[in-house]
């Protein structure tokens, strides 16, 4: 299988190791993992970063790929771009397609508390992650995950679906094409900074999982005090003092600091200060934030 691949290097890497022809590759950054090695592999003439894909159609048609295959590629890809190979574009995406369309799905599926995500390897299509699905894999979400544990544990599904399909191409075994059901479908944007602040009107497990779903980066913040403080860990308790209000804080008897949340409260485990410095916050830096003279 002759494939035009943009992306991430790693995936370019192992398409080759399965035997398939990288007749030329386009990577999103410079310095990605991997970059070196491929182009030790492919030669320079055939990697670029960041190219413009659309003016790359042409010479890329010419290297007469059978197949356009994207793995974390940020951009869309250009209708001129997917239509130089006769098997057309495929990609692999980080949720279980319709759910979660777009760029930071690890935020969202913690955020909204799902059991289960996933992957799901689609054709690409004019807008994003709106193709037809090739085959998805499933993964348990764990409790206490945050987006970059989330991330690291979908990169290998991602991977092995991936080559899976490109391997059925190859072989001639055109995977059935199911289009999305877009009345299922959710949005994953990057989240903003309303979707990062705090409200401690809401319940101890909501707060715990927006914190999870922004961590370690770009996090979810509030203000302790006069400080604006990111909060990275948090865990949802029962263990408070009854007389607190909602968004009231207090340093507990065994010195974590806690606020009250609408039903329950949250403790206080690590964060960093929201400033230049990005100094890092342990819980007894946060307890002191709360009691500054340890009261």
């Amino acid at each position: 299988m002759r494939i035009a691949f943009v992306g991430l290097p790693l995936a370019a890497l192992l398409l080759a190791r399965d035997g398939h022809t990288i007749v030329w590759a386009g990577l999103c950054r410079k310095e990605a993992i991997g970059s070196r090695r491929l182009t030790r592999l492919l030669g320079k003439d055939r990697v670029r970063i960041v190219p413009d894909l659309a003016r790359a159609a042409a010479d890329v048609r010419a290297r007469e790929p059978d197949l356009v295959v994207s793995w974390f590629w940020t951009r869309k890809v250009p209708p001129a771009f997917r239509a130089i190979a006769k098997l057309g574009a495929i990609g692999v995406h980080p949720s279980l397609l319709p759910r979660h369309r777009g760029p930071d799905p690890y935020f969202w599926a913690i955020d909204a508390g799902d059991s289960v995500t996933g992957v799901t390897a689609h054709v690409l299509d004019d807008e994003y992650d709106t193709g037809a699905i090739l085959g998805s894999r499933e993964l348990p979400v764990g409790p206490t995950w945050n987006a970059w544990t989330l991330a690291k544990k979908l990169d290998r599904p991602s991977l092995a679906l991936l080559r899976d399909v490109v391997s059925s191409f190859a072989r001639g075994e055109l995977p059935k094409a199911v289009p999305q059901d877009d009345a299922r479908a959710t949005p994953a944007p990057q989240p903003t900074d309303d979707d990062l602040e705090l409200r401690w009107t809401w319940d101890a497990a909501r707060i715990e999982r927006r914190v999870r779903a922004a961590s370690p980066w770009p996090g979810a913040f509030t203000a302790i005090g006069e400080r604006s403080v990111v909060l990275t860990r948090v865990r949802a308790t029962t263990e408070h003092p009854r007389a607190l209000a909602a968004g009231e804080a207090c340093v507990r008897a065994d010195g974590v600091g806690i606020v009250r949340a609408k039903e329950g409260a949250v403790e206080l485990l690590a964060g960093r200060l929201d400033d230049d410095d990005e100094t890092e916050l342990d819980a007894a830096a946060l307890a002191r934030l709360i009691a500054p003279d340890g009261a």
